[in-house]
């Protein structure tokens, strides 16, 4: 295996962790943060909507508070890569992806004692905050890797092209394999999410932490590669 090929593949391996966190993030956001997602915008702006309509059990506070986060901290992932591009690529990879590893530990933290979205308005709204300010960094680090297939937060276009460009659609299934993995790696998130919530909200979101963590950890081992071989 050449080293660019083991670059690839470690990639590949963190988006597919980062994808899973997304799961998870969407599953403690919905189901105990009181009806919002903090993860994934579409469904947040939906919810929004449905919100302003009057649907019972959703929130326009929560939602908007959501979105405002999103954007902020894609706002600040967007700001790190413009920053730091120009220096070392892998840098602003690992400078962004600590940043969300370190708004994750944050929340984990405020929700210890947290009971449930009908309680403490302050830990509610700081863990939506936290949690939503952490995607959107990633999301954005994410949109300026460009990665064919790997947005780690959405999945229509990625399921729409599992079937537009399969075989049977006279395509030749590109990449097929990464697409199914990625839509089956944010399942196994968001189920693995569901079930651990029944224990806690802190023990779903300190393992989102520590996923987060290992995303770092490839993205370190990734710059000292490339920087062995720059100076090589």
């Amino acid at each position: 295996m050449t080293q660019e090929t083991r670059l690839n593949h470690s990639l590949l391996v963190m988006l597919h962790i980062a994808t899973a966190i997304t799961g998870m993030i969407d599953a403690i956001s919905y189901l105990a943060l009181g009806h919002v997602f903090t993860a994934n915008m579409t469904g947040n702006v939906v919810l929004l909507g449905f919100a302003v309509a009057g649907a019972s059990g959703l929130s326009i506070t929560r939602s908007l508070t959501a979105l405002i986060a999103f954007l902020i901290g894609a706002l600040i992932g967007g700001r790190v890569a413009t920053s730091l591009t120009e220096v070392f690529t892998p840098n602003w990879i690992t400078t962004a992806l600590s940043l969300e590893s370190a708004l994750l530990l944050a929340a984990t933290l405020v929700a210890i004692s947290f009971g449930d979205s009908s309680g403490s308005s302050f830990q509610l709204y700081s863990i939506i905050v936290l949690t939503a300010c952490a995607m959107g960094i990633r999301n954005a680090t994410v949109r300026k890797m460009a990665i064919p297939d790997f947005t780690t937060t959405v999945l229509t276009l990625t399921i729409t092209g599992l079937a537009a460009d399969s075989r049977l659609a006279g395509g030749t299934s590109p990449r097929w394999e990464r697409r199914l993995l990625a839509v089956l790696v944010m399942f196994a998130g968001a189920a693995s999410g569901t079930l651990l919530l029944k224990h806690s909200l802190v023990l779903p979101l300190a393992i989102a932490t520590l996923l987060s963590i290992c995303c770092v950890v490839i993205s370190m081992k990734q710059r000292v590669v490339l920087a062995t071989h720059a100076a090589s």
